[in-house]
Parts: C-alpha cells; sequence; structure tokens
C-alpha cells in the first residue's frame, strides 16, 4: 500500500533504530512489509479496515481471488452449475495465522517497544507471533482482495516488468547504427516497443527485439537472436540464431537448444503470442456468409412491412410520453465493437438513472434487471414490450451489419464482463433480436443467469441454417401468442 512514511529497509535482521522510534506517532502503525512481494491492495478498503479495527497486530495477505469482478462458481459431486457468485468491490475475509512471514505486519506503534528485542523484532515469524502473544496482545489475521506479484518466480518479475513499462520507458520505433552510453546496434536490428538498454551493449544483424525488455550493460547479442518481454541481465551473451521469449537470462551459463531460430521474422513472432479468443468459421460457410445475405433479405422484408405502421407507433410515443422516439443504448456486437442498438422507446426519459435505485427489487440473477410492473415503463411501452414491437427497429442494425435476426442478446461491456469464457462465445457472432435463450429460458428464480450462459454458448457451439429457422419459428409462434393476449 502507499504510505505516507520513513522506509527501512532490511537484509539480515529486522532492527527499528531509536530515531525512528522516537518520530513515531501515536495510536499509528509501524508496518513491516515482505520485500519478496510486490502488491497492490485498495487504499479505501485497507484504511476502513485499520480505523475500524482494535487490535494490537494485523497480518494480511493479498489474495487476488477476493478482487472485485471476481467470479465464484459452486459445483455438485456430478460437476454441474448449482450457483453463481460476483464480486462487484474488493474484499477482506479472517484468515488463519500464517505459518511465515505474511505480505504485511501492521503493529500499533504503542505496543511496539513490548515486541522488541535488543531494539529489533524477531526474525522468524513463529517467534514473532509467540512474543505477541507472550506479551498478551490481541493478533488478527486477514486475506484482502488485490493483486501480488512474488518477484522470485520469473513470471511474476517479467509481469512487473510489463506493468512498469506501460506506465512509463523509452518507446523505439527505429535502429540505427549509433553507440549513445556504448550502445551499438546494427543498422539491420529491428526494434518494437519498449525497451532500456545499460551500458555498452551491442545488437547484432537482423536481431528482433520486441518490448517490454530489459537489456543489461555488457551484453552481447548476436545476429539473427529474436528476444520478447524478457530480461538479459548484465555480461550476459546470446548467441546467435536464438528465441529468447518471457525469460529471464541472468547468467553466462543457461540453456538455448530448444529455442533455435528457424526463419523467424516479427509476423511469425506476433502470431505465436498473440491467440485468437473468439470462434470462426470457414469464409463460406453458412455462419460467415449465407447467414448475413439471409440477415440482410429478412430485414428489408420486415422493414418493409412495417413502414406504414412506424409513423402511427412514432406518433403514439410522442403523445403518451415526452422525450425522443427511439432509444440508442451502446451494444457489444461481433468481436466486441461497440455500436448504438435502436429500440422504439418504452421507458421514461432517463430510466437508467431509475435502476439504481429499484436495483433493490431486481428479480433477476446475475447482472440483468428485470421487474414485474416496473414504473419505468409508459403506458404504450408496455404494449411495445409484451408484442416485442419496440424491438422493430433493430432490423437497421441488422442491415448494417452491427446484428443479425438470430443470436446472442445484445448486451453491454458491464454484463459481458460478468463471465470470460460466456462473453468470447457469444461475442463470436453477432447479437440477435431474437436467440436461443430468448425462447428456450424458464424464468426459474436464481437460475435465469445460468440459462442465459448455457443457451448463448449452446447456440454458438451448434450455429446452423436449421437451429436458426427453429428459433425464428419458435419467436413467432411467440409473439402471436402475446400480441393475442393483449386483447
Amino acid at each position: 500500500p502507499q504510505v505516507d512514511a520513513d522506509l527501512i529497509y532490511y537484509k539480515k535482521n529486522l532492527s527499528v533504530p531509536l530515531e525512528v522510534i522516537n518520530r513515531l506517532k501515536a495510536n499509528s502503525w509501524f508496518i513491516v512489509a515482505n520485500g519478496r512481494f510486490v502488491t497492490h491492495i485498495d487504499n479505501q478498503l485497507l484504511n476502513k479496515i485499520l480505523d475500524q479495527s482494535q487490535d494490537d497486530v494485523i497480518a494480511i495477505n493479498v489474495v487476488p481471488q477476493l478482487q472485485a469482478l471476481h467470479e465464484k462458481v459452486l459445483v455438485t459431486s456430478q460437476n454441474k452449475l448449482a450457483g453463481f457468485r460476483r464480486f462487484y468491490s474488493d474484499s477482506a475475509q479472517p484468515s488463519p495465522i500464517p505459518g511465515d512471514w505474511p505480505h504485511y505486519i501492521f503493529i500499533r506503534t504503542n505496543v511496539l517497544n513490548k515486541l522488541l528485542v535488543d531494539d529489533a523484532l524477531p526474525l522468524a515469524f513463529s517467534a514473532f507471533i509467540d512474543t505477541c502473544f507472550a506479551r498478551s496482545l490481541t493478533v488478527r489475521s486477514l486475506n484482502i482482495g488485490g493483486t501480488v506479484l512474488d518477484l522470485e518466480t520469473e513470471e511474476d518479475l517479467l509481469g512487473l516488468l510489463t506493468i512498469k513499462f506501460n506506465s512509463s520507458a523509452k518507446n523505439f520505433h527505429d535502429s540505427g547504427n549509433g553507440s549513445q552510453n556504448g550502445v551499438t546496434i546494427s543498422r539491420s536490428a529491428k526494434l518494437f516497443g519498449k525497451v532500456v538498454f545499460g551500458q555498452n551493449v551491442s545488437i547484432g544483424q537482423n536481431v528482433t527485439i520486441a518490448g517490454p525488455t530489459i537489456i543489461g550493460s555488457g551484453v552481447k547479442i548476436a545476429k539473427g537472436v529474436v528476444i520478447s518481454k524478457s530480461i538479459i541481465a548484465p555480461g550476459v551473451s546470446v548467441p546467435q540464431n536464438n528465441i529468447v521469449q518471457n525469460r529471464i537470462l541472468a547468467g553466462p551459463q543457461f540453456d538455448l537448444k530448444h529455442h533455435r531460430r528457424q526463419n523467424i521474422n516479427s509476423r511469425t513472432l506476433c502470431n505465436n503470442s498473440c491467440t485468437n479468443k473468439f470462434r470462426n468459421w470457414p469464409r463460406f460457410s453458412y455462419a460467415r456468409c449465407l447467414k448475413r445475405i439471409a440477415d440482410v433479405v429478412a430485414a428489408i422484408f420486415v422493414l418493409a412491412l412495417f413502414v406504414p405502421v412506424v409513423p402511427i407507433i412514432a406518433l403514439v410515443i410522442k403523445l403518451t410520453s415526452p422525450g425522443p422516439v427511439f432509444f440508442k443504448d451502446d451494444r457489444q456486437g461481433l468481436h466486441g465493437k461497440v455500436f448504438n442498438c435502436l429500440k422504439f422507446r418504452s421507458m421514461l426519459v432517463d430510466a437508467d438513472k431509475m435502476q439504481d435505485k429499484l436495483r433493490v427489487l431486481n428479480q433477476a440473477d446475475g447482472p440483468q434487471f428485470k421487474m414485474t410492473n416496473d414504473p419505468r415503463l409508459s403506458t404504450v411501452g408496455r404494449f411495445l414490450r409484451d408484442t416485442y414491437i419496440d424491438e422493430i427497429p433493430q432490423f437497421f442494425n441488422v442491415l448494417l451489419g452491427q446484428m443479425s435476426v438470430v443470436g446472442p442478446r445484445p448486451s453491454p461491456e458491464s454484463e459481458n464482463t460478468s463471465c470470460p469464457p460466456w462473453r468470447d462465445a457469444r461475442l463470436s457472432v453477432r447479437p440477435g433480436i431474437t436467440g436461443l435463450w430468448q425462447v428456450c429460458r424458464t424464468r426459474q428464480p436464481m437460475k435465469d443467469f445460468q440459462e442465459w450462459i448455457h443457451y448463448d454458448i449452446k447456440y454458438v457451439k451448434n450455429l446452423s441454417l436449421k437451429t436458426d429457422l427453429w428459433i425464428c419459428w419458435q419467436t413467432a409462434g411467440k409473439m402471436a401468442e402475446n400480441f393475442i393476449n393483449q386483447f
């Protein structure tokens, strides 16, 4: 955590100088941080915990699973989904006292002297805890949501490199001969992204370096080497035609025999490191080609059919409720591209702002909002909703290629963050005016969101002309039934 305080760096012991003790404020906190880890915690949550605590010592470990926007899934013994919980803010929970030094120890300044032996804290954590109990101090242990990097692991050290470089570092786009700070770069070498050099570095011919990368002083890189997202320690020599990717080379002896370069270029490097998370279909398949043709034909037909009715609907909306005729909302389409989803306005103006106040009455699980007798609906809006007429303008979105007649429900980004595998599946296709979930859902309490995930993924998995025709048939029957029930 970020604190305004004096910093003492320990290597062999946990001594506390007398001048530091004299500067400590009464009833404040003395913090011992484990230098092996780099963490980030919500300071507001941490300050709230410290302000409300009556304990003398608090041990805190940072746990990513308690961060905001994490999901907790409960499954049965048959591995079937039983429940789903979404964390919308960082949280903290009690935990057993750890066996070794946690990420942070908070000690009240007025009890610090009770823990010092020869002006130092016990070096072993078990001895520290025993001293706390021997002095009758109250000790509390917590896990708190946040990010944590273990600097003794190669993966997390490279992760810290990426984070730091994203915030600040020199960005190289060109290369050429030169000797600034003793750095010699061959004219044929290529540098991409953010790269930092030490002194007296030699870069050979046809070398490719992609950032974020650190090249230490005295490093020699032979011709044909590819380096990506790595740290090369001072004095290391990289033999020719090798690939160094997501690695830390910290000494002259290292094994590169499984990373020999074979006609590697920048395009191959990008293709190997970047994966497409969306499902793809062949160019001339139904999903990628014929479905789009069918969408255009269907959209033209429906819009032509409703041309005489649209002015009447617009006039009724204007006469019964102040505000625009159409409602536009940002939704995510194919591959996450944002578009304005059109509808006839069925709610009062600023209905989205009223939703926060009505959230306690939400009858749906998951991120969506549903409420019987929603007070935000206008009189004519309720009829438009129940008969699905409010969705007719979405056929303009279909014509523009932003939507399809059949597909997952168009959702904003805030809803699509709820379950990454589900999000990636549903964004592999254009969202639809109708879909499998809309015709198959049961509306059972606390199961609607699970069904939403299930049917969206099932649709993308089994996308076919037969499935789309069946969904359209079911939708037509539902629309006819709902329209008749209005009279």
